[in-house]
């Protein structure tokens, strides 16, 4: 079980597509490869951005044998297997799978459809998944702006600490900074609180959080990685510099149409992870031409990931 708390960068890879729209898992070494190269110290696999929604139960598992295959024996690389949030079901069977092939977490966010009523209802879907897996860290993946599960953290800290004895903590995706540093604060800092907004590390690092779990760590890692080292050593100017530089590429997601063009950053490090499924729509050529331009004004070449 992973039993330390993560620190440092944990990238959330797209899962990696062919012209056909099928699985190509052939990618994923050369993509793991990279995440290594570039100081990442984990991944977390078929989440948002990993499409998990839009994939099969069988591509879910496919997916996980294809990372466990290379990570299961890499002590300093962590693997977090989303789940899903809708079918507890079968949520519990891929937690099972998840600690079989050796995962070293799983990861379950709020149902919304149906959703939970209240917070108890959540801690006892927590609690169903959780013990499929006795022997497996369990995360909570926070993102209320995608599930509606709009319920604050630490209730749910407060309503499942000691009952879950493989929780560990919570992936937070949202914005609320107050709830953020009270479930960093609880019972003295006892739960791994991983930041999920790459867009407002800074504020995050300021609070006191040392982990964190994104999508734009996967093609932009080393601009992260100063940023962090600026922060540490008080350059609080080039902190500040280096988390514009993140807004400013972030922007081009929403320019060009949001999660997909993700993967369009990826195809200019050398790993080309296909398109979204529906219903994302994906960019057309010539917006892929004035992408590669403004991704060059940016001056993407000087923190982009190396492959």
């Amino acid at each position: 079980m992973l039993n330390k708390k993560i620190e440092g960068l944990i990238a959330a890879p797209f899962t990696p597509f062919d012209e056909q729209g099928e699985l190509n898992l052939e990618l994923i070494p050369s993509y793991y490869d990279s995440l290594k190269k570039n100081q990442i110290k984990g991944a977390f696999i078929c989440g948002s951005t990993g499409e998990g929604v839009s994939l099969t139960f069988q591509e879910k598992v496919a997916t996980l044998k294809a990372w466990t295959a290379l990570t299961k024996s890499d002590d300093d690389f962590a693997l977090m297997m989303f789940l899903g949030g809708t079918n507890v079901k079968e949520c519990q069977e891929l937690a099972r799978i998840a600690e079989q092939e050796g995962a070293d977490a799983i990861s379950f966010t709020s149902p919304y459809y149906f959703k939970p009523a209240n917070v108890k209802q959540l801690a006892k879907c927590c609690q169903e998944i959780a013990s499929a897996a006795p022997k497996t860290a369990f995360y909570y993946y926070h993102i209320p702006i995608l599930t509606g599960g709009n319920f604050n953290m630490i209730d749910l800290l407060q309503e499942i600490d000691e009952q879950i004895p493989t929780f560990k903590g919570i992936k937070y995706t949202h914005e609320d900074f107050m709830d953020f540093l009270s479930c960093l604060n609880f019972k003295g800092r006892k739960y791994d609180m991983l930041w999920g907004r790459d867009e407002n590390m800074l504020s995050s690092l300021i609070l006191g959080s040392k982990g964190a779990v994104g999508s734009t760590y996967n093609y932009a890692a080393p601009l992260y990685l100063d940023l962090m080292e600026a922060y540490e050593n008080s350059d609080f100017e080039n902190a500040n510099a280096l988390q514009q530089k993140s807004i400013d590429m972030i922007r081009l997601l929403g320019k060009y149409g949001g999660i997909a063009t993700g993967k369009a950053y990826m195809k200019l490090i050398g790993l080309d992870c296909g398109t979204f499924r529906l219903p994302i729509a994906n960019m057309t050529e010539e917006q892929f031409a004035l992408f590669q331009a403004d991704v060059a004004d940016l001056g993407f070449e000087h923190f982009k990931s190396i492959r």
